[in-house]
């Protein structure tokens, strides 16, 4: 029996490179062809020439709130509720849409294991013949679905449970003895725990494929001493799959169709590997082309390669959100504003602001990393009041000296 879902998996990074480099401008003019919001965004970009990391790069960031505020504006105007990001339309190559909160729309189209969650849930252990318990919700979002199409197109028979009834999901497991489970993983330990107080026996799964929370290892431990080996998924609404675990529990390994970058929150500059940031995707998918969508998340890369062989990248896997707008006296601040500052000093390194102080009285204060001269502190001051119309105050830190969480904004005030 192989341990990996297909080749993909195990081709050289200079092979991996090359096929998703030269599936990147064919992506990109297919989305300018296709995707009326993209052909706006990237107005102007010759597609033939990106055909780099470094040339993705120049490309901006559509984020949720931007897609969100372009489907808005396109649904009152009485127009497309995609905000013309969708390639497909209604009818036949659109089985399914769906919604996520916003709401922003989703299309579903017809490709085999769509969301390419398949993959996910080979690493996890699932085979062909396995009977699934699905428990994402079947309602309006396409969790229950994206997992759904992977596990059929691993072999598995699915039974979509859906969300709540503990007592009814109870006893379906214990009759029909699913080998899997598919959900969140909170509502797992629920199951777990509902069925040692009632005595029924889902003994029969063995493993499991979660997502849409946090899995801390903490958690992943409580299952495997009762017997369940539990992975994690890393997707989105948006551009499916991202990231999976494997059996050697080493952060998670990006899936063979997207192209994820990892940049500095509010900008689209790609930091180094190791230091957190936001996700950015560009998923290879002719439906939906999505270039450059930033997830919201912050992740890290790791280092070197799978210890299972797998060769793509590995990223440390879900460290947070990275929206960190935050009022302060009234005023929007966000962590574009601090990028815009950084940017005029090239002797900064990194900044973080700190909101501290209470609500209705609170202050702020930038913290830069340099080893520039003693006015930069005063110099930056004034840009901060020019960007923010805010006053705060500026301290010089040593380079190296803020914390590596992927947080521009740290908001520190008293919320008792």
């Amino acid at each position: 029996m192989t341990n990996f879902f297909d080749a993909l998996e195990t081709r050289t990074l200079a092979e991996r490179e090359a096929a998703l480099m030269a599936a990147l401008p064919r992506q990109i003019a297919h989305a300018q062809a296709h995707s009326t919001a993209m052909a706006e965004i990237l107005a102007g970009v010759d597609a033939a020439s990106i055909t780099t990391r470094a040339a993705l790069a120049r490309l901006p960031v559509t984020r949720k709130g931007e897609l969100l505020a372009r489907q808005q504006a396109s649904r009152a105007a009485g127009k497309d509720a995609f905000g013309g990001f969708a390639a497909i339309r209604y009818g036949a190559a659109m089985p399914r849409l769906y919604a996520s909160p916003g709401p922003i729309y989703e299309p579903e189209g017809t490709a085999r294991d769509y969301w390419r969650a398949a993959r996910a849930m080979f690493a996890a252990g699932f085979r062909a013949g396995d009977l699934a318990h699905n428990a994402f919700s079947y309602h309006m979002t396409p969790g229950a679905f994206i997992m759904e199409s992977g596990a059929h197109a691993v072999g598995c028979t699915v039974f979509p449970a859906g969300t709540g009834q503990t007592e009814q999901q109870l006893q379906a497991i214990a009759e029909l003895r699913p080998q899997a489970y598919i959900g969140t993983p909170s509502f797992l330990r629920i199951l777990v725990e509902k069925a040692q107080e009632a005595g029924s026996d889902i003994s029969s799964i063995k493993k499991g494929l979660v997502g849409g929370e946090a899995f801390p290892p903490s958690l992943r431990d409580w299952f495997t001493e009762r017997g369940i080996d539990v992975y994690q998924s890393y997707a989105t609404a948006d551009v499916g799959l991202i990231a999976y675990e494997t059996a050697a529990r080493e952060g998670l390994v990006l899936d063979e169709n997207v192209i994820v970058e990892i940049v500095r929150p509010g900008t689209g500059d790609v930091v180094a590997e190791g230091e957190v940031g936001e996700v950015v995707v560009t998923v290879l998918n002719p439906d939906y082309p999505l270039v450059r969508f930033g997830a919201g998340d912050l992740s890290a890369v790791l280092a070197g390669p799978c210890p299972t062989g797998r060769t793509n990248t590995r990223i440390k896997g879900w460290l947070g959100r990275a929206d960190q707008t935050t009022k302060i006296r009234g005023m929007f601040v966000h962590p574009g504003q601090v990028a815009e500052i950084v940017k005029r000093f090239p002797e900064i390194a990194r900044a973080r602001l700190v909101v501290s102080g209470e609500m209705a009285n609170d202050s702020m204060k930038l913290l830069v990393e340099s080893a520039g001269a003693p006015s930069l502190s005063e110099r930056v001051a004034e840009v901060v009041r020019d960007v923010t119309k805010l006053r705060g105050d500026v301290e010089v830190v040593a380079p190296g000296s803020l914390p590596n969480d992927g947080k521009v904004i740290e908001d520190a005030r008293s919320y008792k």
